[in-house]
């Protein structure tokens, strides 16, 4: 029998993960030619077709999908193990791989990934903007953060922290005068409302404590855009339920003002997401304290 060569393993699931031949020797920094030599030389060993090769696309056959979903995961660890291992000893380096809604991306992720380069020259940044949650586990993210409204589906997730972001509902003074009698939450709906796309209702407690809830049914606008809301309400469009800090600089301007101000919206909480690992790289420890120290955390 051959011997078996696992560094072919390894490029294999690098091929699968990066898509094709050229973008796994750009990862791998070796060349192409020796990344499809390896390839062959274990469809040799294996007597079996792995991939098929197009000039558009490359496809895993049966058994490459059998192959890749039997080692894809234990390459997988191995390389975790070893960039956990490598980061506390080096510190934060490497590349940090973040994904997250545009509204908490833009506003409160971006500005500590920029100091964090700065302050590390050695660490690269990639960070996804997405409107959906994302298992970090499979998508290989360093960090996903999510504002779910469903209980995790998987067990290979950790929840690291869970950050309370102060939210209000704005229009502009051009709906407003249309509509002056905004006093309490049931007034709003009397007013086009620009929601997010998993709103059903918004939640605002007085005072004294007390809970109202206003359904959100019939929206103007819907959308998980926050930049997209924040447009509409700026054009008169509607009464917009937003982060405070994202729509601060319109309020200063009076391009914006918030309403019900003896009432106080409920806050957006945003969970930050981490594969299950035994270790947590030095970057991604150093990342959420710096975030921790800027914004406010519930867990």
């Amino acid at each position: 029998m051959r011997s078996v060569h696992w560094d072919d393993y390894d490029i294999f699931c690098h091929v699968v993960e990066h898509g094709g031949f050229s973008a796994a020797a750009r990862a791998l920094e070796r060349p192409k030619s020796s990344i499809s030599a390896s390839v062959i030389r274990l469809e040799d060993l294996l007597q079996a077709r792995l991939l098929e090769r197009t000039t558009r696309r490359l496809r895993l056959t049966e058994t490459g999908e059998a192959v890749y979903h039997g080692i894809g995961p234990l390459f997988a660890s191995l390389r975790d193990a070893h960039g956990e291992a490598v980061a506390q000893r080096r510190g934060v380096v490497g590349t940090l791989r973040i994904a997250s809604p545009y509204e908490f991306g833009a506003h409160h992720v971006a500005p500590v990934a920029t100091a964090m380069m700065r302050a590390h020259p050695d660490l690269r940044v990639v960070l996804d903007v997405e409107h959906t949650w994302v298992n970090p586990q499979e998508q290989r993210y360093d960090i996903a953060f999510a504002m779910l409204q469903t209980d995790l589906p998987a067990s290979t997730i950790v929840v690291r922290r869970v950050f309370s972001l102060e939210r209000g509902v704005f229009a502009s003074p051009e709906l407003l005068a249309r509509h002056p009698d905004v006093r309490v939450p049931a007034d709003l709906a009397h007013l086009p409302l620009l929601t997010g796309s998993g709103d059903t209702e918004w939640l605002f407690k007085d005072a004294s404590g007390a809970i109202e809830r206003v359904a959100v049914d019939r929206p103007r606008m819907c959308s998980a855009n926050a930049d997209v809301r924040l447009q509409a309400a700026l054009a008169g469009l509607g009464v917009a339920r937003i982060t405070s800090t994202f729509c601060a600089a319109q309020v200063r301007k009076g391009r914006l003002r918030p309403l019900l101000a003896h009432h106080s919206c409920e806050p957006l909480r945003v969970y930050a997401l981490l594969p299950a690992k035994r270790l947590m790289p030095e970057k991604v420890r150093v990342f959420l304290e710096a975030l921790g120290q800027r914004e406010t955390v519930v867990t």
